[in-house]
This record gives structure tokens, sequence and C-alpha cells, in this order.
């Protein structure tokens, strides 16, 4: 008689949200992570470590960038709009230009960024973000998704006098907190079409969508680690649409992305 055929069991992963955060009620513990279920906290052992029994109120803590203090990595002029807008014409480009930020860029959804008195431009460039999950070096496509934990949106704030005056970018791009990030990491997260909206003063200045980028996930994430290897909470901004433009101090700008929450934040 012919064998009996055993079918493997199905799998079925669902979204999580990971948060960073420290508690307002239980003293100084320091930076925590935590899985985010209604208005609960299962707080986990590190970034999207295991679950432990405690949990806490998300109204009793502040949230914190979902970033370890590492590399952000960021993709300049991945979208035709924002080449164009730039003044760079209609080529497109070959391979994705990349430029770094510090980790003292980092700051969280919901806080505030002090407008610098040594620049007259101050710029907001809404992006999709992610976090690295694993040690990642020359990455294969197929091995893309399990190297990112999760996604979640970003503010490129760029100073842009500066970055057309300097040698480098570095006074332009960064500034203490001009990496605005959060509010959660969303796990199982498809990045390939859904819309992207920054918003100044309730005002929709970017909207777009990821399928418009010139190198998507895949692509910008095997380019990156031919040459740096990507470590556990080094964060990865993929570029920005069309419609950046200047920021005064007291606006506040949102970025939206369909199925993360929204990123916020206020220039002082």
């Amino acid at each position: 008689m012919p064998r009996a055929t055993r079918r493997a069991k199905r799998v079925t992963l669902f979204p999580m949200k990971l948060i960073r955060f420290e508690s307002l009620v239980l003293g100084n513990q320091g930076a925590r992570w935590g899985r985010l279920e209604g208005e609960r906290i299962h707080v986990t052992a590190g970034m999207g470590g295991e679950l432990s029994s405690e949990t806490v109120a998300l109204g009793s803590v502040r949230l914190l960038a979902p970033a370890t203090h590492g590399k952000i990595v960021c993709v300049g002029r991945n979208y035709l709009g924002h080449i164009r807008e730039m003044g760079h014409g209609e080529a497109l480009p070959r391979e994705p230009g990349l430029f770094l930020k510090g980790a003292n860029t980092l700051s969280p959804s919901g806080g505030s960024v002090a407008y610098p008195d040594w620049t007259d431009n101050l710029h907001f460039e809404g992006e999709l973000a992610l976090v690295i999950a694993q040690t990642a070096r020359n990455l294969s496509p197929v091995e893309v998704s399990a190297a990112v934990l999760g996604y979640t949106c970003a503010i490129d704030l760029s100073a842009r006098d500066k970055q057309q005056s300097d040698l480098q970018w570095f006074r332009a791009k960064s500034a203490d907190g001009f990496c605005p990030l959060g509010p959660s990491l969303v796990t199982q997260f498809d990045p390939t079409d859904v819309r992207l909206q920054t918003r100044v003063g309730g005002e929709t200045r970017q909207d777009a969508r990821t399928s418009s980028m010139i190198f998507d996930v895949t692509q910008i994430l095997t380019y990156v680690t031919r040459y740096v290897t990507l470590e556990r909470g080094d964060v990865v901004l993929t570029g920005t649409p069309s419609g950046v433009g200047p920021l005064q101090r007291g606006d506040r700008i949102e970025v939206e992305i369909d199925g993360l929450d929204i990123l916020s934040t206020t220039i002082v």
C-alpha cells in the first residue's frame, strides 16, 4: 500500500507592534522593549525578545525611538519626483546613493526637535524606515525579509543650506535629533506598495506610494550589505518622495504610512 503523506503544519505569522520605552512611574529602569497590545505593553527580553510575565500600561511610559544606538544608513534620491524638485533632472541613479546619520540624531515620536540657530533652511523629509533584526552581510534577495525586524516611520531633517555649502553632509544631516523615528516597529509588514504621507501643520505636503521607489527594500539591503555589515538594531531610511520643504519654529510634522503608526514631532 502507498505510504501516507504527512502534510506540513502551516504556521501563520501575525504582525506585532514592538516599542521601546522607559517607565514614568517605577523609577529609572532605563530603556526597555515590549510588545504593544491595545493599551498594554508586554515587556520582552530585549528588542523582539521573548515575552516576560510583566505588563505595564501604555499611559505609564514614555516612548523612545524604536532602535538601538547603531548606524543609520540613508538612501538619497530614491524617488524621481524628489530628484526633479532638487534640480537633478530626469536621469535615474544606477546605484542607491547612501549617506549616514549619527545615532545622536534619533528622537522619539511625540517629542520635539530644536531649530538650530546656525541654519535658516531646515527641511522635512518623510520616509519609510526599517530596523535590522540580525547581523547582515552580503544578503541575497531571499535573505532580506529575515534580516528585517520591523518597519516604522522616519523624518530625515536636513539643514538644506549646509547641505549645499558643506563638503560633507555632517552638519546638514546629523545634528542632534535630526532623525525622529517611530513610534512602533511593525513586523511581518509588506513595504512594496503602501501610501506615504507627510503633513506639516495638518497640511499634506508629501503623498506618494513606496512602489514609486527607484530602488526597493530588497535592492537597498542587498546593495548596502555588499559594503557594510548591518548589525541588530541598525536603521535604514529608504528615501523621500517629492514635496519636501522648509519648516518654521512651532511646526508639527506627521508622517503616516499605511499599516504603521503615525510619527509626529514638533519643531521648537
